[in-house]
């Protein structure tokens, strides 16, 4: 058994997986997330308060979070721990934290963060430690931007999650756009929408292996455009950008002044002998925010090590820079524990090098989920070349679904394998899904039964089998 992995649980004929449960039944088990925890004596209580029989006004949330959703830690989700609860084992294939799925963390990492601990009980320096920002420039320079000496253009955060939201709040005023990939990574989308501007999506297109449509791009850049987010290599989709795509894409926000935002959070996890080029590498034309950080390449998600890099054309963007460093201090700074990992991490020999290679557990892996997903009628999946996520569409003909959340909720309950809608990561139609090939094959192989069992089901269902 891997660490993290749950023992397997006898089936009854309530919970087994092969049972097909009625619409009450799945309605009981959504309905119940939200359980009544209020005791008798508070109940008790609030009968005889003084203000009873007056109506009291609900405490509501904020209004700028009315646009702002996370489904990847959604409903959904909500539904699984319920369910985990009551002691059905979950299969999740919903996040990319590779612990739970038995991928270990460099033990080198361990033990240098472990020596620095007694360094690390104070607050450090509001962008990071030298050493760290050091270590990240020089990760640049060895990718061809020289010109990248100074560690004040590095931001350390507590994972990229973190500055993402940071540049948002210090770059959007009420009512300015950004321009995000559909599909995207959400939290670029909430994060801009928190912080009172707009998301406006451009597509990227399937048929061209998800590349970013630039003639779609160009058609949606207004006067209230601040900047370009680009995800390479790309969550959900997998998708890995050229050289040439990506100089299109720096084209298009120099005619425009606009800044280029770089997700290359899996810049390192890659297959098939892929190479991946830094967008700030590209253009000094531009000014460049790199995005990048441990918890997936080095295992390490809840190090929450992370940082940015500000390149390329800064000298008109002082005052936004100075934006930059407010925010910073204000968070006083991000967990220095986790600084001290960069430095160990960005030298030396990188393991992930030996999961991607074709003996590797997530190239085995990705082979594995890819090619059963195509041969499941009515399923298309692209191949990924980077990070440890697919997005298969589903054949609307054959899986005619209005409502694509509804569709994981009875594949959660009548298959307890959980996985994300493509709506979503603000796909506009219900017609793909993301899944997470991080589970090890023997697990992958049976979350992939199920979906076998359950889409058979559903065209039997749909009339279309």
């Amino acid at each position: 058994m891997l660490r993290g992995e749950l023992p397997h649980e006898t089936a009854t004929d309530a919970d087994s997986p092969n049972r097909v449960h009625t619409k009450d039944e799945r309605l009981d088990v959504r309905d119940n997330v939200q359980t009544d925890t209020t005791t008798p004596n508070a109940r008790k209580n609030s009968q005889n308060n003084p203000m009873s029989g007056h109506s009291m006004n609900p405490i509501k949330k904020s209004d700028k979070l009315q646009n702002v959703c996370y489904d990847i830690r959604g409903p959904l989700l909500q539904t699984a721990n319920k369910m985990e609860a009551e002691g059905k084992r979950i299969l999740k294939l919903n996040v990319g934290n590779p612990a739970p799925f038995g991928l270990e963390a460099p033990h080198e990492i361990l033990r240098d963060v472990a020596m620095n601990l007694p360094n690390a009980t104070g607050y450090s320096d509001s962008q990071g430690i030298f050493s760290a920002r050091k270590a990240v420039l020089q990760y640049y320079q060895a990718k061809g931007l020289l010109s990248a000496v100074d560690v004040r253009d590095v931001y350390l955060g507590n994972g990229v999650s973190e500055l993402i939201v940071m540049t948002m709040q210090a770059l959007m005023n009420d009512g300015d756009e950004v321009l995000i990939p559909m599909p995207d990574y959400p939290l670029w989308t909430a994060a801009a929408n928190l912080a009172g501007g707009t998301a406006v999506h451009y597509r990227c297109n399937e048929e061209d292996n998800w590349h970013p449509d630039i003639e779609d791009i160009k058609s949606k850049i207004t006067s209230k455009t601040k900047g370009i987010v680009v995800i390479n290599p790309n969550n959900p989709t997998g998708s890995l950008y050229s050289d040439d795509l990506l100089k299109q894409i720096i084209q298009v926000a120099k005619e425009h002044d606009l800044i280029i935002m770089a997700d290359e959070i899996y810049d390192r996890i890659l297959y098939d002998d892929m190479v991946h080029t830094p967008v700030s590498t590209l253009t000094d034309e531009v000014l460049v925010l790199s995005y990048n950080g441990l918890s997936k390449s080095h295992r390490i998600a809840g190090f929450r090590a992370g940082w940015m890099m500000v390149s390329g054309k800064k000298h008109h963007a002082a005052d936004f820079i100075e934006g930059l460093d407010m925010l910073a201090s204000m968070r006083l700074c991000s967990n220095v524990q986790g600084q001290y990992a960069i430095q160990t991490a960005m030298g030396g020999y990188q393991s992930m090098k030996d999961l991607t290679s074709k003996k590797g557990r997530l190239y085995k892996q990705r082979e594995m989920a890819v090619s059963r997903l195509n041969a499941i009628k009515g399923i298309s999946c692209t191949m990924p070349q980077g990070a440890f996520y697919c997005f298969p569409k589903m054949d609307p003909e054959i899986y005619p679904i209005k409502d694509d959340m509804e569709f994981m909720m009875d594949l959660l309950v009548e298959e307890n394998v959980l996985m994300v809608q493509g709506t979503g990561f603000n796909w506009d139609t219900p017609d793909h899904f993301r899944l997470v090939f991080l589970p090890n094959l023997h697990d992958l192989e049976d979350a992939m039964d199920r979906l076998d069992r359950f889409f058979a089901k559903k065209r039997k269902q749909f009339g279309t089998d």
